[in-house]
């Protein structure tokens, strides 16, 4: 098959990341041609200020070098930027005059220096720092001339500082701000950060407003508004980047602040896409490493033809060594944006930690001088923790020793952020493939490849893995004292013996007590009704599509739900499928209510209702009065009535109707027994209004179809779910939350919630597999009948077998 046309406009960081994604999945699939404006093959553009300082070659920091794109069959056009695009005629022509024909074009046309506009900002000696040839303008100066002044006091001019420093210049920097790093730094951090660099040498001139550049023939001198004036020699303007649309504006590509982008990336033009710096998406624009390697792989997974949930954004962090000293900034630092702080300061030390709080949760940090505990803060941030997790963490600065923090990290903790590399990946790696430097470290995985900001930690990760090269044989986890086996052995032993009930297994499997525990009574109980539920899931297709046909609304539930209450009662929530009751069902509850004197009829957090303290010696009568039968073949947890909220009815703010989607799943998940307890909510738009991130299992309407999120949690633990998918219709999404569910009754262990669960199995493994059609056919041919027959009863509608 003829190759498809790819052309990429823009050689740096975000683009050619793609194109590694695109090679890495189907490298077959394109006929590459990229265009760069600058005349060298693709760098590093963060190190640099490694190169200005001197102990980097520009070779060290080439991240892809020439022959990388002949080995990949790429055609690259160095120093021959594009300047026209013809959308009609779907070609790109270059500065050289070289037109090339595209079936797929990528913008990744990155960012261009902010130079203020002042008067004598046209005078030689002055620069921008922003690629190799303002490193090599600077550095030429540098031998002729003494006093150097960066304006700017950020990240970019402190660290141009540090290599004119390193260069043997005198430098100022000026700031328009009262303090250093005021978009990562709180302002007691960055006082202390003023002092380590004073230190090395560099003068500030702080809140000073730049008038005009003076000169004649060349920079003399700068003059401030408040009427003052500087000597210098060299000016380096470093106040920002501004995001490069000109070509894409010319063409006819929808702009704001940069070129306007969808969740796939996608631009307002067909086969059109941008990432990186120029793309804009959600009504952000992008700077950090981190978030522009994430868009090159959705990106490249769409264009791949994979099924990918879309990018979604993220969490502005920094991981930064500035002129030497470890920072760490991340989420929401300014103080109109948080409620409380906790803060830890050691001046012997010199290092500072500040972790904010709005709400309860954590949303933000800072670190200085010791950046260890970044990526788990970075964590928190992520899944929006309650602050009680601080308390766990230890209230006092990062300590202890390198092996002590490489211990505490789990293999799934990011060390990496630029290029989501894991510590378990890392660990892998310098086992499997014999590494024993930094350097090999950095090149199998990329860990550290990008800011070099984690590389102290994977220097840790590699001494301590090194020194302790016997990997540990983990303790085994046994279910109980009554058995030797672990959940895991204990499911196998159960699904292949094929015992008749828990009191035949606990005796075949040795048990030590005869009637076993509370503990491993109810696991038991489980897996072998899971193994009979399974085996009888080999009805055939009719009869299972001839179960499909279930009651209507308020009829008889399959599985009634009855907790015991604290005072030794009961509570009783008969089935409200969708959260939606008639006045026969309410004028019922009400009747036996009052017939048997129940205390209590309460709203449930889901939507239902419940009748609390109902004598449990007359429970079968109370759960007979209202229409309810008991199942005879109840062995794990039931599913909780399913939240629901909103319908395009009723609601001008919903998508699609939720109450009716809610119901079918309720009636479809029913008959499943499952492990722990389990919660599922469906909204009627992307503002989660029934609680789906907080939800086992939840289903939320958008413009694209139904976006499907597991994991989250509101008990005990509250945890965020993840984006498992988008399916493009209702019967989509029945499907996979269908298959999904089965999927977690068939291998977690009893009590196992479905977010540790999933962090067990991984996120990506389950995208993959769900969103396989083979695979879930596999999955939903083994539910209980009853469900299964509403799945294929819909399956066969759209010819689906």
């Amino acid at each position: 098959m003829e190759k498809k046309k790819l052309v990429v406009i823009g050689n740096g960081m975000a683009g050619v990341r793609c194109v590694e994604e695109i090679l890495k999945q189907d490298p077959d699939r394109f006929e590459i041609t990229i265009f760069g404006g600058e005349p060298h093959p693709n760098y590093n553009r963060i190190m640099l200020s490694k190169v200005l300082q001197g102990d980097t070659r520009i070779s060290d920091i080439t991240i892809n070098d020439w022959q990388w794109y002949k080995d990949n069959g790429i055609r690259l056009y160095a120093g021959d930027p594009v300047v026209r695009i013809d959308i009609a005629q779907r070609q790109v022509w270059s500065q050289g005059g070289v037109r090339v024909p595209y079936d797929k074009l990528i913008l990744a046309t990155g960012s261009l220096p902010f130079m203020l506009p002042l008067p004598g900002a046209d005078l030689p000696g002055v620069t921008a720092f922003r690629d190799i040839k303002d490193c090599n303008t600077m550095m030429e100066a540098s031998k002729k001339y003494r006093r150097a002044a960066v304006i700017g006091g950020g990240l970019l001019g402190l660290e141009a500082a540090r290599g004119l420093l390193n260069l043997g210049m005198e430098v100022d920097v000026i700031h328009i701000n009262e303090y250093l790093m005021e978009r990562q730094l709180d302002r007691e951090s960055a006082i202390m950060l003023r002092a380590e660099l004073e230190k090395q040498g560099m003068r500030f001139l702080l809140a000073k407003h730049t008038e005009r550049i003076i000169g004649k023939k060349r920079v003399e001198g700068l003059l401030f508004k408040d009427g003052t004036k500087i000597a210098v020699d060299l000016v380096v303007v470093a106040v920002g980047v501004r995001p490069n649309v000109r070509l894409a504006a010319d063409s006819g590509i929808e702009i704001d602040r940069a070129i306007l982008v969808n969740d796939y990336m996608q631009t307002n033009v067909p086969d059109v896409y941008a990432v990186g710096e120029c793309a804009e998406h959600r009504g952000m624009v992008y700077g950090m490493v981190s978030p522009l390697y994430e868009q090159g792989k959705v990106l490249a997974a769409h264009l791949c033809g994979v099924r990918t949930p879309g990018y979604e954004g993220s969490i502005l962090a920094s991981h930064l060594k500035v002129s030497g000293v470890d920072v760490f900034s991340a989420g929401e630092i300014r103080e109109s944006e948080i409620d409380a702080s906790l803060k830890v300061v050691n001046g012997i030390k010199g290092t500072y930690k500040r972790v904010m709080v709005r709400s309860g949760k954590v949303v933000g940090a800072v670190l200085f001088g010791d950046s260890a505990e970044g990526n788990k803060l970075l964590g928190h941030i992520k899944q929006g923790a309650d602050a009680s997790v601080l308390e766990q963490d230890g209230a006092g600065a990062a300590g202890g020793s390198d092996d002590e923090l490489v211990c505490a990290m789990s293999d799934k903790e990011t060390v990496c952020s630029c290029n989501g590399v894991s510590k378990g990946a890392i660990v892998s790696a310098i086992r499997e493939e014999g590494l024993e430097t930094f350097e090999e470290v950095r090149s199998c995985t990329k860990a550290s490849s990008s800011c070099g900001g984690c590389k102290p930690l994977v220097s840790a990760i590699l001494a301590y893995t090194l020194a302790n090269e016997a990997e540990p044989e983990p303790a085994k986890v046994t279910v109980c004292g009554c058995t030797p086996l672990s959940h895991e052995e204990l499911r196998a032993a159960v699904m292949q013996g094929g015992y008749a009930d828990a009191q035949t297994a606990m005796r075949a499997l040795g048990w030590q007590s005869a009637d076993g525990c509370r503990v491993c009574r109810p696991a038991v109980r489980y897996y072998a009704g899971l193994a009979a539920s399974m085996a009888a899931s080999v009805t055939s297709t009719a009869e299972a599509a001839a179960a499909a046909s279930v009651p209507p609304p308020g009829a008889q539930a399959v599985e009634p739900t009855a907790a015991l209450l604290a005072d030794g009662t009961c509570a009783v929530a008969p089935r409200l499928y969708g959260g939606v009751a008639t006045g026969d069902q309410l004028r019922r509850i009400a009747e036996v209510a009052e017939r048997y004197g129940i205390p209590q009829v309460k709203l449930g957090v889901s939507g239902g209702i419940e009748l609390r303290g109902v004598d449990p010696m007359r429970l079968s009568e109370v759960q007979a009065a209202l229409g309810m039968e008991a199942s005879s073949d109840s062995y794990g947890k039931p599913l909780s009535p399913v939240a629901t909220y909103g319908a395009p009815r009723y609601d001008g703010g919903a998508v699609r109707d939720s109450v009716s989607l809610g119901a079918r799943l309720e009636r479809l998940l029913e008959p499943m027994q499952l492990p722990a307890e389990f919660a599922a909510a469906v909204s009627a738009s992307p503002l989660h209004q029934a609680g789906t991130l907080t939800a086992d299992l939840g289903l939320t309407a958008a413009p694209a179809g139904w976006e499907i999120y597991v994991g989250g949690s509101r008990v005990k633990e509250l945890k965020r779910a993840e984006l498992l998918g988008v399916a493009d219709g209702e019967e989509t999404a029945l499907e996979i939350a269908a298959a999904f569910t089965q999927w977690y009754r068939e291998e977690a262990e009893y009590g196992q919630r479905v977010w540790q669960w999933i962090e067990q199995v991984g996120i990506v493994p389950l995208r993959e597999g769900l969103f396989d059609p083979l695979r879930r056919t596999e999955l939903l041919g083994r539910c209980p009948s009853s469900a299964r027959g509403g799945i294929l009863a819909g399956a066969a509608g759209r010819g689906i077998g």
